[in-house]
């Protein structure tokens, strides 16, 4: 497995620290940043996971033990509603395999959210470009370099 990929390398170019953290991915999994997270050993809470969705489309990214709020992500965004978007179209719009999408270089820039809960938290985990690749970083240079804003978002 490679740990350079497309997020790798915005994160080294914006001169993010960060590490690289890799683990055996299960494509059985219902729910990726569960699974992510106890292969880790960390708390589900600060392993995030990557969610596309159609408000216009955005990028949102939350707590992996969490669910996220439509309406409140509507609201985040000036919508009146908001819906997950397809996993093809989700591979299609990011360039990332599902269970390995980053909001971090992904082919088409979209409008970022994080949730604001994560702020708090001195490091957390986010999906590094592929399948079973995690970095970990502070979340508010995450914030910065996703020129992402911060809201409330799970439900």
């Amino acid at each position: 497995m490679s740990k350079t990929t497309r997020a790798t390398q915005v994160l080294a170019k914006a001169g993010v620290s960060f590490t690289v953290h890799s683990y055996e991915y299960d494509p059985n999994t219902e729910r990726v940043g569960l699974q992510a997270a106890e292969a880790l050993g960390e708390e589900p809470h600060r392993v995030l996971k990557t969610l596309m969705a159609e408000v216009d489309p955005v990028c949102v990214v939350v707590p992996s033990d969490r669910e996220v709020s439509m309406k409140k992500l509507a609201s985040a965004f000036g919508g009146k509603s908001a819906n997950m978007m397809k996993p093809a179209e989700a591979e299609r719009l990011t360039g990332y395999h599902v269970g390995g999408i980053s909001p971090f270089g992904q082919k088409k820039l979209v409008p970022t959210a994080l949730e604001e809960a994560t702020l708090t938290e001195p490091l957390v985990y986010m999906n590094g470009g592929q399948r079973g690749l995690q970095v970990r970083l502070a979340p508010k240079e995450a914030l910065t370099t996703l020129n992402a804003k911060a809201a409330s978002l799970i439900a």
